[in-house]
């Protein structure tokens, strides 16, 4: 198996689980808008979980939000993934830092190693696609309800806590594609015999003929 490949493919994931995290907890899911020269003496922000307002002196209030059935469907969506996203990060963690080779934890054979970075890889490629899904769904919405004309609310624009979660997802998928890439590697070169449990190739002795041997032979 390509050592280089699944540890990078190891942190990849690692970074991209942690920025999925920071997105769930950033605040500035979307940013209300600023158009013209009016001058705003407020701000508001929203994220999954509440809607805040700062004032020019930049105290914030924050309210939570109080229904969860009562809020639009792509939020409870968005919750949903994004947790579950997070929850199968944590599995594909415990999986590839069981499969690392330097990590005597677990099995100690190469080829079960191998599997579990694979499984793991698996895990974080479905979790960093449910975080892209949720991400992008929201930011969807909240392009839509700014270029509508008929919108009667408060328009926003895409806030830092949807790009940390774009980044996380891509980092989670690109990870989790390394190290099913590196578990492909090494079943490849197992299949044409260029695999040694020992790490070297074995050498086998024989036993030389002797020399009456050699000689009847002759006869």
């Amino acid at each position: 198996m390509s050592t280089a490949l699944e540890v990078t493919g190891y942190f990849m994931c690692l970074i991209g689980w942690v920025l999925t995290g920071l997105a769930v907890a950033n605040d500035y899911w979307k940013i209300s808008s600023i158009q013209g020269n009016v001058i705003v003496s407020n701000r508001l922000y929203e994220n999954l979980w509440h809607a805040c307002g700062e004032d020019s002196t930049g105290k914030a209030n924050c309210q939570d939000f109080q229904s969860m059935l009562a809020l639009p469907v792509h939020i409870q969506a968005c919750r949903a993934l994004v947790i579950i996203a997070l929850l199968l990060g944590l599995v594909g963690l415990v999986l590839s830092t069981m499969g690392l080779n330097c990590i005597k934890i677990g099995s100690k054979t190469d080829e079960s190693k191998g599997k579990n970075m694979f499984i793991g890889g698996i895990i974080y490629l479905i979790g960093g696609l449910c975080t892209m899904v949720g991400v992008s769904w929201y930011a969807a919405r909240v392009v839509q309800e700014f270029n509508d004309p008929f919108y009667g609310g408060v328009r926003f624009e895409l806030g830092s806590g949807l790009y940390i979660g774009w980044a996380g997802a891509a980092l989670c998928m690109l990870g989790g594609g390394f190290q099913c890439s590196a578990y492909q590697r090494f079943s490849k070169s197992k299949e044409k015999g260029a695999y040694y449990p020992a790490g070297k190739p074995q050498t086998i002795y024989t036993t030389a003929q002797s020399n009456a041997e050699t000689s009847k032979a002759y006869v």
